[in-house]
């Protein structure tokens, strides 16, 4: 970031800073915007700078766009949606940006259902369905315009397109997204003066939520925001592809780290960390959660992302990790590597018997199969090894039915995957977990067993060992195809795999 950037520096003052006021909400005042202040004390822009500011610019609008890839998609979904909730105003917000410390923004993630069914990720942005009799709805897209250099706001004001880039425009946003475009700064006073019946996605725009306090309900909102979850269990071809190539760039990813883990063991987790967050953002947009990179005894914690420990030969390292596409679709893969290369006898039993139970997973995945199918049929083969080792007292019937592998299993074995690594969370369990699976979902398969540095119940070598392995798998007309294939599961491909690529 250059110093002039971190520092938040106004252009017009040498070691001057915008205000909040100007930062918090670009083009909305430009009086304020005139006036940059410096440590609390408002300090002017000349005339003759503010005037020269506004001339000698090229127009750079731009007038060859064709529409985004998922443009035909996304008016699916919105018609879907419009048939669902015939004659309402629904109202679905991308979202604010939300200050990290002080002064600096995270960067910005369009909530999923904005960007679901819009295709754009810009902040502030809102899509508004009006009811539009017999025709269903019009679809309004609306952004923030082009940056006003007549009143100064492009340059004075910490959200202008001299401090964080150009903004698309209004006309160049319709050509991309299919759909009217309008200015956002009129949606708040639109839906204070609106009739008739509302819904909104809440959550992400607490501007909204106070213009429309008098005419939404929780219950209304919620049940629109289970919708959209719900029309998210099964991906179209453009949404497959993009996991696909989540899961390809993941791939490549966990390729770096294997020929790293060298330096790895020289510094710390943190390497790894680093390594494969290099390939999601050279690949996609960024990694799709936080990547777990687990050494040694930290396996056994489920989500570690502190990635401050030691990488030591000998140990394993367990790593949970997915590239997130640039249109935000994500991969969640786990492989567990031993981290010389090779597995000892126990870390081979382990593995083996995960990779057993993934596999017994994985072969229950395909259309018209319960949705639970495959978590039972990973445990039931998890429960069968821990009673053949003799930590848990069998029968096999017995442990499955008062739980008792969970004290080593703990999770269950898989979720949906999408524009969340959890995706489609709001589901109602009927239809969710309670459901049955059809072509087109994608989900992981991820059994795993941990043996904590501390538990009694098992013998010492165990102890401080964790396995899992996770593949993204999406449910065809007639079974499965592993999206995540390309990375080997096998102990024995495991090991050549690392040989290979570690020379």
């Amino acid at each position: 970031m250059a110093e002039e950037q971190a520092t938040k520096t106004d252009p017009a003052i040498p070691g001057g800073e915008p205000t909040s006021e100007t930062t918090a909400a670009p083009a909305e005042n430009a009086e304020k915007a005139a006036k940059p202040r410096k440590n609390g004390v408002t300090r002017s822009v000349s005339d003759e700078l503010a005037e020269n500011m506004k001339q000698g610019w090229a127009d750079t609008e731009r007038v060859d766009l064709a529409p985004i890839p998922q443009a035909g998609h996304t008016a699916e979904r919105r018609a879907a949606l419009s048939a669902r909730f015939p004659g309402e105003r629904l109202v679905i917000p991308a979202g604010r940006l939300k200050t990290r410390s002080n002064d600096t923004d995270y960067p910005f993630r369009a909530a999923v259902e904005y960007a679901y069914l819009t295709g754009d990720q810009s902040e502030n942005g809102v899509l508004v369905l009006e009811p539009a009799g017999d025709t269903g709805h019009q679809a309004t897209l609306y952004l923030l315009p082009r940056s006003d250099r007549e009143n100064g706001e492009f340059w004075l004001s910490g959200q202008g397109e001299l401090w964080v880039g150009r903004r698309t425009s209004l006309t160049e946003a319709e050509r991309l997204y299919g759909l009217p475009v309008a200015d956002v700064r009129t949606v708040p006073e639109l839906l204070r003066s609106a009739s008739g019946p509302v819904r909104l996605v809440r959550g992400h725009d607490a501007t909204l939520q106070d213009a429309l306090t008098d005419k939404v309900t929780a219950e209304r909102d919620e049940e629109l925001r289970v919708f959209l979850s719900e029309m998210r269990l099964v991906k179209d071809d453009f949404e497959i592809a993009q996991l696909t190539h989540a899961c390809e760039a993941t791939a490549r990813g966990f390729e770096d780290v294997v020929r790293v883990l060298d330096r790895a063991k020289a510094t710390s987790e943190r390497y790894i960390e680093g390594t494969f967050f290099l390939r999601a953002r050279v690949e996609g947009n960024d990694i799709g959660y936080g990547s777990i990179c687990a050494a040694g005894p930290h396996a056994t914690t489920l989500h570690w992302v502190r990635n401050d420990g030691q990488v030591r030969d000998g140990e394993l390292l367990l790593l949970d990790a997915g590239v997130e596409t640039t249109e935000l679709y994500t991969a969640d893969v786990t492989r567990t590597l031993p981290i010389n290369g090779r597995f000892d006898a126990l870390q081979k039993k382990i593995y083996d018997a995960v990779y057993e139970a993934q596999e017994a997973g994985i072969a229950a995945v395909r259309p018209g199969a319960k949705y639970r199918d495959f978590h039972e049929a990973a445990q039931r083969v998890l429960a069968e090894r821990l009673v053949e080792w003799g930590l848990v007292e069998g029968p096999v019937e017995r442990v499955l039915e008062l739980g008792l592998q969970r004290r080593w299993t703990l999770h269950g074995t898989g979720h949906m995957l999408g524009l969340d690594v959890h995706d489609c969370a709001a589901a109602r369990q009927e239809t969710y977990v309670d459901g049955v699976l059809e072509p087109g979902m994608c989900l992981t398969v991820e059994p795993g067993l941990y043996f904590q540095l501390d538990d009694l119940t098992v013998p010492e070598e165990y102890r401080g060992i964790g396995v899992r392995i996770e593949d993204d798998i999406l449910v065809t007309e007639d079974g499965n195809v592993n999206l995540s294939a390309q990375l080997p599961r096998t102990s024995d491909d495991v090991e050549s795999w690392m040989a290979q690529l570690r020379g």
